[in-house]
């Protein structure tokens, strides 16, 4: 708590110099790098954040550069709000604002979109794992439900940019790095621009040994994105990308295991085998692309259209069974924007449009003979539709005051069949009732640099397929979905030339008819609805150029950023924390630039500890975790650079588990993460 209440006051003090910073921006102007205005298009049309009516955050190129560039997981952590793990190298799970309760693996209850495209299917599920983290330019988080433009969810929204829409040169760039466990990631990138067309392709293997038995992981990755712009201001796009990944799952250990040796797999019992014997691991190859195209009729019109196809082949040999998932989805989103005409004192746009997506899905159970795929248990045929339509109206009062009020009619079914043991010749339906999700929000420009806004919004989250039809074979047609109502206020303010910024907000979310998971005794599972649960939190992010980029010091430039989530979700009724949710989260991290275009990277993380059951018996313990990260960028020629790193992670050697296994089973909660390790590499861009 002491370090809190410093943050606090360091914050409270830096907010009180932005004007002394302002009053001497001019005195800088020569020698200080001026700093990119902070945008984001989350709401279908590019502003500056500043003014935005939402909590938004966005990490850009430049700070994920600073990462290590092998997995996601520690990007999205710098978001307060945001709890992103890998139980093991390749599983990812991501909550916003929320549990983990509904992932035991994967990625449910937040929606996710790949420039236009969701990435999220129609069954909720998303596979955020397929894509390589180098390929991806820009990321956008929108937290907190946000069902009025982007359809069920009641956690939030990310938007993946995998190409610079803004960068018009031609480039080849290619990297290599390698570290501890057997780390290797190779990625090469090319961008041509001739006349009116932009290619762009990106290509990446990854492999990795693991730290622990049965942990190893590879993957292969190729993407492209084809870029037309036919008219002054309107584009055609095709994009895609091609994911071959393959991971072994150790599984988790009890206390006793995982402190006595945490490199151990799951080890068999006297009714069940270990996670080597029956080749515990996950295949899974994915082919998802489509085309967008953005066509303005006139200065006031414009419409983007988006049609859009994935394939997924899934295999999952676990400890019980052999599942495999044969995944097909397509499907469109589109919409219309009308933009009132410049006035000086009040300017206005509206959205319209509709987003349809269907899933058809083989989901087929057989006996694992280790690792080998042995008699059929189930198979079933479920196919799930989803789609809404929304409209949005958003008007600006005297360059001060931001009026936003968005709708969305989400519609919601799925149909399924059991091929065998019962080959039943007809599907049964199951429809939902139609769902409004309004969503209110107004932001207020108290000076050109300070900004207060709240909002209000409606989270709406039906069950996904993994859900529907759990690993116990069973599908549960009577399972409801989520929903609840979202209450935040907040502000943001900063300096001049945006070297300061500081962003703060409180909620309250109030979620009904919880999804959770149960377990029988064969470790297999399946979902109830249970009550609800209490969510309020604070979160902040605070970033600041202590010593502003000028080249013509010995320290050319100091950053510091801090990011703090605080929180107490409870289950609805009783005290009990809220399974899998740290209450108290701060990472910190410094920036230092030096001569030679040397620069050293710095983080910490707090996390305090996490409750691995509902009836909060057990905790994981509290963890800091430090990384460093260190480079040179040496200019080859004008347009030419080469850039060597080195970089190590868990600096304090901390035992902790990153993705614990909740409620489970015998108590095997941890999944070990690697103690402290190292990594080293280059890239360069010609």
């Amino acid at each position: 708590m002491v370090k809190i209440y410093l943050i606090l006051v360091f914050v409270f003090t830096a907010a009180l110099s932005v004007n002394a910073q302002d009053s001497s921006v001019a005195l800088k102007t020569d020698t200080v790098k001026q700093l990119q205005s902070v945008t984001v298009k989350g709401y279908l049309s590019e502003q500056p954040v500043l003014s935005v009516p939402a909590s938004v955050s966005v990490i850009n190129r430049q700070q994920l550069n600073l990462q290590p560039g092998n997995s996601f997981i520690p990007a999205l952590n710098i978001v307060p709000g945001v709890r992103a793990e890998e139980r093991s190298p390749g599983s990812y799970r991501l909550s916003i604002r929320g549990s983990l309760l509904r992932s035991p693996f994967g990625v449910r209850d937040v929606k996710i979109y790949y420039d236009e495209i969701p990435l999220t299917d129609a069954g909720g599920n998303t596979y955020l794992n397929a894509v390589d983290f180098n390929s991806i330019q820009h990321i956008e988080i929108l937290k907190g439900p946000d069902g009025s433009l982007f359809g069920a969810n009641s956690g939030g929204v990310v938007l993946l940019s995998p190409v610079n829409l803004h960068a018009d040169s031609n480039y080849v760039s290619a990297g290599v790095n390698g570290g501890s466990y057997g780390l290797v990631h190779e990625n090469t990138a090319l961008q041509n621009r001739s006349g009116n067309y932009q290619l762009n392709l990106n290509q990446a293997y990854e492999g990795y040994d693991g730290y622990r038995q049965n942990s190893a992981m590879h993957r292969n990755f190729i993407q492209a994105v084809n870029r037309w712009t036919y008219n002054s201001r309107d584009e055609f796009r095709i994009l895609g990308f091609y994911s071959a990944l393959n991971y072994q799952t150790p599984g988790g250990l009890t206390l006793s295991q995982y402190q006595t040796d945490p490199q151990l797999a799951r080890t068999a019992t006297k009714t069940l085998p270990g996670a080597i014997t029956q080749k515990s691991g996950i295949d899974q190859k994915m082919i998802f692309g489509g085309v967008v195209n953005e066509f303005h009729f006139n200065d006031h019109l414009r419409n983007v259209l988006t049609v859009f196809g994935t394939y997924v082949d899934f295999s999952n040999p676990f400890i019980t069974t052999y599942n495999q998932r044969y995944e097909g989805t397509y499907g469109l989103r589109t919409y219309f924007e009308l933009t009132g005409g410049e006035r000086r004192n009040y300017n206005w746009k509206v959205h319209l449009g509709v987003e349809w997506q269907q899933t058809n899905a083989d989901i087929n159970s057989y006996g694992n003979r280790q690792g080998v795929r042995d008699t059929a248990q189930t198979l079933d045929k479920i196919n799930t539709n989803q789609h809404f339509i929304f409209t949005r109206y958003a008007a600006d009062f005297y360059k001060r005051f931001h009026l936003e009020a968005a709708l969305s009619l989400n519609f919601y079914d799925y149909e399924f069949r059991n091929v065998f043991p019962y080959v039943e010749t007809a599907f049964t339906n199951r429809s939902f009732t139609p769902q409004l999700m309004p969503r209110v929000a107004l932001s207020y420009q108290l000076t050109n640099n300070f900004i207060w806004r709240a909002s209000v919004s409606r989270g709406y989250s039906t069950p996904t397929i993994s859900e529907i039809r759990p690993t116990d074979q069973t599908i549960n047609n009577t399972l409801q979905a989520e929903y609840g109502w979202n209450y935040e206020t907040g502000f943001r303010i900063r300096n001049s030339d945006e070297s300061m910024f500081l962003d703060a907000s409180v909620f309250y979310y109030h979620l009904q008819n919880a999804i959770v998971p149960r377990f029988n005794p064969n470790e297999t599972q399946y979902y109830v609805n249970s009550g609800g649960t209490s969510q309020p939190g604070f979160e902040l992010y605070f970033t600041n150029w202590i010593l502003p980029q000028n080249n013509s010091r010995f320290i050319r430039g100091l950053q510091f950023n801090e990011s703090v989530t605080l929180d107490k979700f409870t289950f609805s009724g009783t005290s009990n924390q809220l399974t899998g949710v740290p209450e108290q989260v701060l990472v910190s991290s410094l920036q230092l630039k030096l001569p030679q275009s040397l620069y050293l990277f710095v983080e910490h993380n707090y996390t305090s500890r996490v409750p691995l059951n509902d009836a909060n018996t057990t905790f994981a313990s509290q963890y800091n975790l430090l990384r460093a990260k260190a480079g040179w960028q040496y200019a080859l020629n004008r347009k030419s650079r080469l850039n060597i790193y080195a970089g190590a992670d868990n600096l304090l050697n901390e035992k902790y588990s990153l993705g614990n296994d909740l409620n489970a089973v015998g108590n095997r909660y941890y999944n070990p993460a690697p103690p402290r390790n190292y990594y080293i590499g280059f890239n360069v861009n010609l």
